[in-house]
């Protein structure tokens, strides 16, 4: 976990206050606090007790790091919480606290709690990014650049495509996030072994009322060894960081002095160098990258840790504590960071044309092998067209002459194809196919979404 010299840039945003050592303190408590009145409500423990341990379950009276100190004694902070939160309560109500639970109880219980209020805010950071990429694909619809293909120019594309891109790889994890928080987070109950035999007839009542307090799932039986839930949750933030690192990563590289299609614009010095005074770097879309790149290792390891045996596991639970803190950590800082990204990004149209007129129209020689074929009414097979295009493709790069002039000038192209004609077919902005379209289905997909 974080000692805090690296929070402001990898663990940014509002999830980091959610996943604290405090938040999870109150959680715990907010578990115990819920356990006794749910045993109240259940006839199990009197009501006056109940009262009392309700009132003692604030995090502030509580020293966080001597409760951290002595979770060596059973292996986890959860002992050492009840025997503070115990001595805290006064009279007879001491003697039912914690009642029929275990310690496992109040640290997955306090995982799912703590999940839910850190999902509750990503949430906020990720409709605000969807809602930009939204207003970007539709401002920039008609926007025309070079498309990509393994880090060379293809044929074009516009940036509202490109955004719309990004749109459908946030939306959807952005609604899996919202599912799981929905439904998916359920409380922990089972006592020692998943039975909850200390409390009699009792024990499905205390669980319902449990759930119901706290406003989590109840499920059908204690999960202490079946981990799926976990990796749900930690397939969902995985999924959430590689859509955010996807769309960083390109703006990092749209940013590039050579490129310089977008750049970020943020307040005075923002984006700078120790050195360098002329620097004006993407510095959000970085941090965005840099924070959801550690998600897959904490997924990994997660999931690493799933295999959890008999009715308690012996190590494998208390592996996923720090990963699983830290996945929600870094998740939240990407998503934050890439929301002021979002907010600071500007687009240069006028350097996306010129950046695709480099090419001399190289970047629509399918267009023309495509037209070829079609007004030759297949005289001239696809392969043959291809060729031929090719050469005239090879003929312009090494300096021979514009590529119109030689493809106007080649036996088998002019003969179907005239100088106009080709002219045409090398304009980007009419070799766009279905992007229009797809840029509407995408904004109509995350209309419905939302």
């Amino acid at each position: 976990m974080s000692d805090g010299l690296f929070d402001s840039v990898l663990a940014a945003g509002p999830a980091a206050t959610q996943v604290g050592d405090r938040a999870w303190v109150q959680a715990m408590l907010d578990f115990e606090g819920a356990l006794a009145g749910a045993s109240a409500a259940a006839g199990v423990i009197p009501s006056e007790a109940a009262v009392a341990i309700q009132s003692c379950c604030d995090a502030d009276d509580y020293d966080i790091a001597e409760l951290g100190a002595q979770a060596i004694g059973i292996g986890n902070p959860a002992g050492p919480l009840v025997r503070a939160l115990t001595a805290r309560v006064t009279g007879d109500a001491a003697g039912y606290v914690h009642f029929g639970a275990t310690s496992q109880d109040v640290i997955d219980t306090a995982a799912m709690l703590v999940t839910h209020r850190a999902l509750t805010v990503l949430d906020d950071d990720l409709r605000a990014c969807a809602a930009r990429l939204a207003n970007l694909a539709e401002t920039h619809a008609d926007t025309v650049l070079a498309g990509r293909s393994l880090l060379q120019q293809g044929p074009p594309v516009t940036f509202g495509l490109t955004a719309a891109g990004w749109l459908s790889g946030i939306a959807p994890a952005r609604d899996r996030l919202d599912d799981i928080r929905r439904h998916s987070l359920a409380v922990q109950f089972g006592g020692a072994v998943g039975t909850l035999a200390s409390l009699g007839d009792n024990g499905i009542a205390i669980l319902n009322g449990l759930a119901r307090h706290l406003g989590l799932a109840e499920p059908a039986l204690p999960w202490h060894t079946e981990r799926g839930r976990i990796a749900e949750i930690a397939g969902a933030l995985g999924q959430t960081c590689a859509a955010v690192a996807k769309i960083a990563r390109d703006i990092t590289l749209l940013a590039q002095t050579e490129v310089a299609e977008v750049y970020e614009e943020g307040p005075p010095g923002t984006g700078g160098s120790s050195t360098m005074p002329h620097k004006r770097n993407p510095v959000a879309a970085i941090l965005a990258t840099g924070s959801a790149g550690q998600a897959p290792g904490l997924v990994a390891a997660l999931l690493g840790a799933a295999t959890h045996e008999h009715q308690r596991a012996a190590g494998s639970w208390h592996a996923e504590w720090r990963p699983y803190i830290e996945l929600l950590r870094t998740t939240g800082s990407a998503v934050h960071w890439l929301r002021i990204s979002l907010r600071r990004l500007r687009i240069d149209p006028a350097r996306m044309r010129a950046n695709l007129d480099l090419t001399g129209g190289l970047a629509l020689a399918e267009n023309v092998v495509t037209e070829l074929v079609s007004t030759s009414q297949g005289e001239v097979g696809r392969h043959t067209a291809g060729e031929v295009v090719a050469q005239c493709c090879q003929a312009a790069l090494a300096g021979v002459g514009p590529l119109p002039d030689l493809l106007a000038a080649d036996p088998v192209v002019g003969k179907y194809l005239d100088r106009a004609h080709i002219e045409r077919l090398l304009d980007p902005a009419l070799y766009l196919g279905s992007t229009r379209e797809f840029i509407e289905r995408a904004l109509d997909d995350w209309q419905d979404r939302s």
